[in-house]
């Protein structure tokens, strides 16, 4: 993964020559990206690509940002069982909210909602957690109506922390039994039932941390706050500052001082193994959907949704053309911003024969 996001958009990848279908503008060869979901560089055109897909399921109502965190005893478990906890923190989480939203006592609706785990804190430790961003209402239970939520609150966070720990227990629990679990070095000791069963005991002494923000915006503020929880890496290239000495020094956000800006700087090992506390396993999906935009549920309640707020659903066949006339949308000419078409794909041993010595020296 690392070499991968070393010879991003580097000779050694290979890369391509471009023509403005407009104007004819050539610029200079550009070089592939590695495509990494890991790599900084890489997600601004992926975030780009998912927020076009999501602005047809934007309803026009406000909405809400909640975010689950798993308590500070649970990350080196979770470290040592990242497929199985991190799918227990979404799975619960949206459970959760699924569940309190649905009591007559709170909201009383269904509702529907994205989630997206985040495995790091401002100074890339680890801290997982689940970002949810919510419509401020939903559907009646007997799907006749929408019921919005009140103005300045959306669901209890006591209630929602307290389900949450009960869900996330228990289900810890039925995979310990069914020997899901396992324990590494510290951890060993609690592959004994009985030692488990007492440490489980703790996670009851403290509520769970979950925090909701006051709902805010409608539809346009909220797809430009979702790009901020999409497709954001541990650390992206703007924070960091330097690199000399074998330090790397970023910037970092405060929130105990007012969100004051920081620098910390690191050595080089110990930011690279911060950074790789976050690698993601093989094919895990990190941004998931839940309720009426769940994948099996979207296409019969989301248009009813849309009806029910008297509002007509983005036309959704236009994303899917648009591709098919433009050749990258998201590549436009420096001189007149039209279309940059694809001349002639070059290797990197091509552009190893096309270079002066020192660019052919890097790209091996």
């Amino acid at each position: 993964m690392l070499r991968a996001i070393a010879r991003c958009r580097t000779a050694a990848l290979g890369g391509h020559l471009d023509e403005c279908i407009a104007c004819g503008y050539r610029p200079a060869i550009s070089y592939n990206s590695c495509r990494n979901r890991h790599c900084p560089k890489c997600q601004a055109n992926a975030r780009a690509r998912w927020l076009q897909a999501r602005r047809q399921e934007l309803l026009p109502t406000r909405y809400v940002h909640v975010v689950f965190t798993l308590p500070r005893e649970l990350a080196p478990l979770a470290l040592q069982n990242k497929k199985l906890l991190y799918h227990l923190l979404l799975q619960t989480s949206a459970a959760t909210l699924l569940a309190v939203a649905r009591d007559p006592k709170h909201l009383g609706a269904e509702i529907g909602f994205f989630s997206v785990l985040h495995t790091w804190n401002q100074k890339l430790e680890h801290h997982p957690h689940v970002h949810c961003v919510v419509p401020a209402g939903g559907l009646s239970l007997d799907r006749t109506h929408w019921i919005p939520s009140r103005s300045r609150f959306f669901l209890p966070v006591k209630v929602l922390s307290r389900v949450f720990r009960g869900k996330f227990v228990a289900a810890l629990k039925r995979n310990f039994r069914q020997g899901k679990l396992g324990f590494h070095g510290n951890l060993k000791p609690l592959a004994h039932p009985k030692v488990f069963s007492a440490w489980i005991r703790t996670l009851f002494r403290n509520d769970w941390h979950v925090y909701s923000k006051r709902p805010f915006g409608g539809a346009e503020h909220a797809l430009c706050y979702l790009g901020h929880y999409t497709h954001r890496v541990a650390i992206s290239n703007h924070r960091l500052v330097s690199f000399a000495n074998d330090q790397v020094t970023f910037r970092w956000r405060d929130s105990a001082h007012h969100n004051e800006h920081k620098l910390i700087t690191l050595a080089l090992d110990e930011f690279l193994r911060r950074f790789l506390l976050h690698l993601l396993p093989k094919g895990f999906v990190r941004i998931r959907h839940f309720g009426f935009l769940a994948n099996r549920r979207r296409a019969t309640l989301l248009p009813l949704c849309f009806q029910l707020l008297h509002a007509v659903q983005p036309s959704q066949s236009e994303p899917e053309t648009a591709p098919a006339k433009q050749p990258n949308p998201l590549w436009r000419c420096p001189k007149c911003g039209g279309s940059m078409a694809v001349l002639e794909r070059l290797t990197a041993a091509h552009l190893q024969l096309r270079s002066p010595p020192w660019l052919a020296g890097a790209a091996a």
